[in-house]
Order: C-alpha cells, then sequence, then structure tokens
C-alpha cells in the first residue's frame, strides 16, 4: 500500500501550509526528485509555486486536489446529464414531426451518403447530422451553467454574474470568470450580456476599494483553441481576457496537460456506451413512416 504523503495529510487537515513550508525549508530537493515527490507534489507544481512566489503554495495545492474531485465529477455529469439526455433524445427521432423536411434536399443527402434514396438511407441522412451534431452539441451547451455548479462547485463565485472565481496559477491573480462551451457558442447579445455583468464588477471593485483590474474579469471557453474564436469572442477580447480550452484549463488547474486529461477522461465514459443497436432501431422506425408517406 502507498505510503500517504504531505499533500494527502494536508488534504486530511492533519498537516497545515506551515507545516509543509517548513519541510520545505529544512529539506533540499534531491537530484532524482524524492524530496518533491514524498511532499506529493509533481516537479512542474513544485517549480511553480518555487519559481513564481507570487502563487501560493495553498494555491497550488487546492487546485491538485481540486483536479482529481473535477475529472471524477465531469466523467460522472457525462454519464448522468449528456448521455442520458442524448439517449433521449435520440430515441424521440423515430417520428418525421421531429424533422424539418427538406423535399430538395433529402433524397440528394440520402444519395451523397449512401448511394441510393431508399426510405432507410433517407432515415439515416436524417438522423446521422441530429445524433452526431445538432443534438449533443445543444446538449451539452445547455447544461453548461450545470456543469459549472457540479463539476466546478469548488470555485463556485457568490458575485452576481459570474460563473467562478479562482487563483489563476500563471499570474497568481484572482479571476472572475464567464464560462462559455465553445469557440463559436456565443451571440451578439451574449457580448453586450458579459459587458454588463464586468462593469458591475468594475463598480463594485471602486465602490469597495477592491484590487480588481481589467485582466481579472475572463471568459473561460471550455474546449478549443484560440485561432477558432469567433468574432464575438474577438470583441470582447478588445476590452477582457479570453482564454480557451488548454490555456483556459492550466490556468485553473496549474497543470498545462490537464485540457488532455480531462478530455480523456470524458472519452473513457464515451466507451462505457454502444448505442449502436438502439440508432438502428430509431432508423428502421422513422424508415417505415417514411415509407408510408411517401413512397
Amino acid at each position: 500500500m502507498e505510503s500517504k504523503r504531505f499533500v494527502d495529510y494536508y488534504n486530511e487537515g492533519i498537516y497545515s501550509i506551515n507545516d509543509i513550508r517548513d519541510y520545505m525549508k529544512a529539506s533540499k530537493i534531491s537530484e532524482d526528485g524524492s524530496a518533491y515527490e514524498h511532499l506529493g507534489l509533481t516537479k512542474d507544481e513544485y517549480d511553480l509555486w518555487k519559481q513564481n512566489k507570487i502563487v501560493e503554495l495553498s494555491d497550488i495545492l487546492n487546485a491538485k486536489k481540486f483536479k482529481i474531485e473535477i475529472i471524477n465529477k465531469a466523467k460522472r455529469f457525462f454519464r448522468e446529464e449528456i448521455a442520458k439526455s442524448h439517449e433521449l433524445n435520440t430515441k424521440k427521432l423515430i417520428k418525421l414531426k421531429e424533422f424539418n423536411l427538406n423535399p430538395f434536399l433529402d433524397k440528394y443527402k440520402a444519395n451523397f451518403l449512401t448511394g441510393n434514396d431508399s426510405s432507410e438511407s433517407i432515415a439515416k441522412a436524417l438522423v446521422y447530422p441530429r445524433v452526431l451534431g445538432t443534438s449533443i452539441n445543444t446538449t451539452f451547451g445547455n447544461k453548461m451553467q450545470k456543469f459549472c455548479s457540479d463539476v466546478l462547485e469548488g470555485f463556485a463565485s457568490t458575485t452576481s454574474g459570474i460563473d467562478i472565481e479562482f487563483v489563476d496559477l500563471t499570474d497568481g491573480r484572482k479571476k472572475y470568470c464567464q464560462i462559455k462551451a465553445g469557440p463559436n457558442t456565443i451571440n451578439k447579445d451574449d457580448v453586450d450580456t458579459i459587458d454588463r455583468h464586468f462593469q458591475a464588477i468594475k463598480n463594485l471593485a471602486r465602490t469597495n476599494n477592491l484590487n480588481i483590474g481589467l485582466n481579472d474579469l475572463i471568459v473561460g471557453v471550455f474546449y478549443g483553441e484560440k485561432d477558432e474564436l469567433s468574432g464575438h469572442y474577438k470583441n470582447i477580447q478588445k476590452t477582457y481576457p479570453v482564454y480557451i480550452g488548454q490555456d483556459f484549463w492550466y490556468r485553473l488547474t496549474g497543470d498545462s496537460e490537464f485540457y488532455k486529461k480531462i478530455t480523456d477522461a470524458i472519452g473513457e465514459v464515451a466507451t462505457e456506451y454502444d448505442s449502436s443497436e438502439m440508432l438502428n432501431k430509431v432508423i428502421k422506425e422513422l424508415a417505415k413512416e417514411i415509407e408510408s408517406k411517401f413512397k
């Protein structure tokens, strides 16, 4: 059984930050890394604190603890919220009323997909884009607020208009963050809403003499790359930082690889599901209605 480390005792409330600091002062980090491994830190985590004194050790340790919670909660969230909703929405697609039919394109798309315009081919051309595109993307976007409250509850904000608050582990500054799903998931009205919320925070800071700078009011985007950000995000960037994908998760957790870790964890959840049989049943049922109405 693996022996406990200082971080484990800290998480259990047995040791304090001062206890760990005292150990660090009394110990020299050896070449093989055994000392900071004994502490329960990675070399990157140790270097982050040792070389960048603006980041508190307590913030690094708390982020380390939260990383494990985020992974576990994210996997549970995708099982209970995303996968279940996706399945329910898929089962509804046995009825033509669930689709906006286009007689000019439906047969064309069926031929393009399968090489023929049979009822089943038309059904496939209708169902596949919905199930693998619109449905799951809409579900994820609609549940973004719940994702924040469930998975990121350790960073929950009590400030109106702000989703989460956290210490940015790249600059040591407290960030007030609004969360968005992806690089194309906001519109012009969202830009105005974000600006109003941030203006309110700036007014509050002035009234209460709080040390909140423009770079402390941020938009965090769960997935994507910087060059994929839409024009609406770029408008926000004229005043406030927008951190997306790997950059956002790095600032939240202090782990440059966390974006890959959390997406890989969701990928593990996906391996638990094989919905091919259910999908085939939906397509066959929809094909029967197509056959009865149009063939």
